[in-house]
């Protein structure tokens, strides 16, 4: 884009605006080049003027949470990232009809619902990311997911509509949403939970954080599960059966707790978790026959789409 183009716009109406960005600033694997531009909005007007912009100039762009469930391109995004932050994190519980917005930590909300008595969040207990980001990829684990706790989703469209769009229109399957084909943005979720005891509902919560805790490796830079589990098989158990569990390429290692996991031992780049997954993947392919789907979403230079 060019200086003409960039000064008709105040950025200030977007919010923060960082330019060149390296989004291993902002990824969870600690892995990734930079976005042309990094945008995060404070307030909902600040986001719709943003993409106002990006629909006008055509820009390419995509939307991110904290960054988990990402592997970026060692030569990163072109056009715009709109960062879902700090400031677009505002909650309500009426009564166990929560109010969401897409920049609040699904572990923080687990906790705080689960303490407060209100069961069925519990499942996110140990789930990194962000609330938008879990609605996007309908994020779950033993056995329940978001789509169980959603009524409705409001979704900002590229040309600047929102809409409250109910459960059964979100295409919800298994770690899957419309959002992954459609374009738009999840700006805000609304949750149905049941009041319960709060001892037992906090308790099971704690439980399932200490499990992920115990059993996979957040003591190091990942992003989360790598592979989609081929069910009734699990992508862990298939991976390390094949011999591929501390497996290493460059900087990268498939986790010597958790097969599905690849881990950032320090100065990894994507090319590195890039030619694991190949190995993963070829491997189980010869081994057993099974095609494993990336769970993680991989984005390279012009992955985003305007």
């Amino acid at each position: 884009m060019g200086q003409e183009a960039e000064s008709a716009w105040n950025f200030e109406d977007f919010g923060k605006v960082l330019k060149d960005e390296p989004l291993a600033k902002h990824t969870t694997w600690k892995i990734g080049g930079p976005a042309d531009w990094l945008v995060e909005p404070t307030s909902v007007e600040e986001l719709v003027n943003a993409m106002e912009w990006i629909q006008e100039e055509n820009l390419p762009w995509r939307a991110i949470g904290r960054g988990s469930n990402l592997l970026v391109d060692d030569d990163g995004i072109e056009g715009v990232v709109i960062k879902f932050g700090t400031k677009l994190a505002n909650m309500e519980n009426d009564n166990g009809i929560v109010t969401v917005e897409a920049g609040y930590p699904l572990v923080r909300l687990a906790t705080i619902l689960s303490r407060d008595g209100y069961g069925g969040m519990e499942f996110a207990g140990g789930i990194p990311g962000s609330v938008g980001g879990a609605v996007f990829m309908n994020a779950g684990a033993h056995g329940s997911d978001m789509s169980k706790v959603l009524i409705e989703a409001l979704i900002l469209f590229p040309d600047g509509t929102m809409e409250w769009i109910p459960n059964e229109e979100m295409g919800f399957a298994y770690r899957t949403s419309r959002l992954q084909s459609d374009k738009g943005i999840c700006v805000a979720a609304r949750l149905k939970l049941e009041q319960g005891e709060k001892d037992v509902i906090f308790k099971e919560m704690q439980e399932y954080k200490e499990y992920r805790r115990e059993t996979q490796p957040w003591a190091h830079p990942c992003a989360g599960s790598v592979f989609r589990n081929p069910l009734p098989d699990h992508a862990g158990e298939l991976i390390e059966k094949i011999g591929l569990k501390g497996h290493v390429i460059g900087g990268a290692q498939i986790s010597e707790l958790h097969a599905n996991f690849i881990v950032n031992t320090g100065e990894a780049k994507a090319s590195d978790v890039l030619a694991l997954i190949e190995k993963a993947r070829s491997s189980v392919k010869e081994a057993y026959g099974i095609d494993l789907e990336t769970e993680v979403e991989i984005v390279n230079r012009r992955s985003a789409d305007s």
